[in-house]
């Protein structure tokens, strides 16, 4: 019988693998839709589990050099993961939101490089400030694998506006890319002169990693959605490839790009976008879930490798100066001060975030993960054994960088079950009625008022409303045990029976007033509503220019504005 086993790695890493994956596809919907627990969190923790620390299932250093494998397997998974988040942002989105993408991309992340080497330096004993800062820039960049698992799922389709949704989807997977000249910058500091290496990081980082991949990731973009219009359009292509299309085209510009020593993950980035500006490819995909199946697999695969390769005994070794409780402050003060303080107070300059709110959710979630692993690495390779003037700042950058995702994984994984247990992010939900036009109920906190008021739908833009009591069995006023719906204004737009209607609107309260955003023709509809339930106020909707700063609608109204309203502009 023992001639006919053949145990090796790659058997065991198959089987344990596609077990997990089995065992947690069983009861995904239960975990991910009602715990609303991150995957993340859950696979990294099987990895522990399974690693060589504790069952020593798997253990990757008998695979060979682990961190070649590290690095390169954390680089396909971060480009395929950029190339859906651009192929997923609507119609010329980065257009639209450009001013938004400049200000997370520049002030904020050199807010978030700052202040992360500002922890580092003051916790971690024996590394200059440069030296911190290179560690920093490996934990600066937002995670969009991590970012993927926030503004995706019940929750957030529930409860978070599409435009947040889509601006931190952006911001993670742009700033991946312009991570590497925080990087580099430290590098070429710590090796070079000062007039050498502020040379060579213009010239080469700048100039040639950034705005040549821009360059090329546009142009390869736009070539490929002509190509592939054109062959659908003569059918020429099936539809195994038609859909697998995105998939492929980043594995391409990966490896094309990474050829030439240019930036793939932004190149991947800005294919992404420039191959969906038109929105055609999104549309044509929407009700195609092969490239959310490919994300997934690789998205757990790459945390249970993770969780494998986790170098606990580095923490708390006293020849690098670490300790668990230095690593823990340092994580505390990282993920409380390196992002969202820099986002509230840049919050009325950022317009894609329309309220307080908004600005808490999007400044608290930005999370470190799988990016921060591949520039960790990038460092250390970048930094010879030989060099021994830099080999301390070498050999803390993995360790450090690896605490900081666990406790991002960690806290982030764990703030959505919280969000969900305190205040909801957002209120109001879209769905429609029996004449196909946009309904909006907005969700409150059950009291002990024995009276539940109900509304009319009206069918007019503009309308007045009556409150009329109502008991809990009413088919408006729905009881969860916990909250009731409250049915505002219909807003007479015309939707298809099976249109997605949480892709084509986003939806924010700002003072007295709901905002309803139309992403497919750019509409945007105000209705001026109080949701006091002792009161019978007015409602009113009215459409604007989504062209037009928030704070002077600047519309073409439907209706004559009242003097309060006006004096509310």
């Amino acid at each position: 019988m023992q001639q006919f086993i053949n145990v090796n790695e790659v058997s065991v890493v198959s089987l344990i693998l596609g077990g997990f994956i089995v065992i947690f596809g069983l009861v995904s919907y239960f975990v991910k839709q009602r715990l609303y627990l991150s995957e993340a969190l859950i696979c990294l923790f099987v990895g522990v589990i399974l690693g060589p620390y504790v069952l020593q299932v798997i253990n990757p250093y008998k695979w060979g050099n682990t961190d070649f494998i590290t690095r390169e397997f954390t680089r396909i998974v971060i480009a395929i993961q950029v190339m859906a988040a651009g192929v997923a942002l609507p119609k010329a989105y980065l257009w639209r939101e450009l001013r938004s993408l400049a200000i997370l991309l520049v002030p904020v992340m050199i807010w978030m490089w700052l202040v992360s080497a500002l922890s580092i330096w003051l916790l971690i004993p024996k590394i200059s400030f440069l030296e911190a800062l290179m560690i920093a820039s490996c934990v600066t960049p937002t995670d969009p694998v991590l970012a993927n698992c926030v503004v995706s799922g019940r929750f957030a389709e529930k409860h978070v506006p599409n435009h947040v949704r889509h601006i931190i989807s952006a911001e993670s997977a742009a700033n991946d890319g312009f991570g590497l000249p925080f990087l580099f910058l430290a590098i070429y500091l710590l090796q070079m002169s000062p007039g050498t290496a502020i040379g060579q990081w213009f010239y080469y980082i700048i100039g040639y990693q950034i705005l040549v991949s821009i360059i090329i990731g546009f142009l390869i973009g736009y070539i490929a959605r002509k190509l592939l219009k054109l062959a659908e359009e003569r059918k020429l292509i099936d539809k195994e490839i038609f859909m697998t299309f995105a998939i492929v085209l980043a594995l391409f510009i990966m490896g094309a790009v990474s050829l030439i020593g240019s930036d793939d993950l932004l190149a991947c980035f800005i294919a992404g976008n420039s191959f969906t500006w038109d929105d055609w490819f999104r549309v044509e995909t929407a009700e195609s879930y092969f490239q959310d199946v490919i994300d997934l697999l690789l998205n757990l695969a790459i945390f249970v490798y993770l969780g494998t390769v986790i170098p606990w005994s580095s923490f708390n070794e006293a020849d690098l100066g670490l300790s668990y409780w230095r690593l823990i402050v340092v994580a505390i003060l990282i993920l409380l001060f390196r992002r969202l303080p820099i986002v509230m107070a840049l919050l009325k300059v950022i317009p894609a975030l329309k309220t307080r709110r908004e600005g808490i959710f999007a400044g608290w979630f930005g999370p470190i993960g799988v990016a921060a692993i591949f520039y960790a690495q990038v460092a250390k390779d970048h930094f010879s054994e030989t060099d021994t003037d830099h080999a301390h700042a070498r050999e803390l950058v993995i360790p450090v960088t690896f605490f900081l995702v666990i406790s991002s994984i960690t806290v982030h994984g764990l703030s959505v079950p919280l969000i969900k247990i305190g205040k909801r992010v957002n209120t109001i939900t879209l769905s429609r009625n029996q004449s196909l036009e946009l309904r909006l109920t907005r969700n409150l906190r059950r009291t002990n008022t024995p009276e539940i008021y109900n509304c009319d739908r009206p069918k007019s833009i503009v309308s007045e409303r009556e409150y009329t009591p109502s008991d809990m069995n009413s088919p408006v006023v729905q009881n969860d045990s916990t909250t009731i719906d409250m049915e505002l204004p219909t807003v007479p737009i015309k939707i298809d029976r099976d249109e997605d209607i949480s892709q084509r609107f986003s939806i924010y309260e700002e003072d007295e007033n709901i905002i309803i955003e139309d992403e497919t023709d750019g509409e945007v509809y105000v209705i001026n509503n109080s949701t006091s339930l002792t009161t019978t106020p007015p409602a009113t909707t009215q459409a604007i220019d989504s062209n037009s700063q928030k704070s002077d609608f600047n519309l073409f109204p439907l209706f004559k504005k009242s003097s309060n309203e006006q004096n509310d502009r």
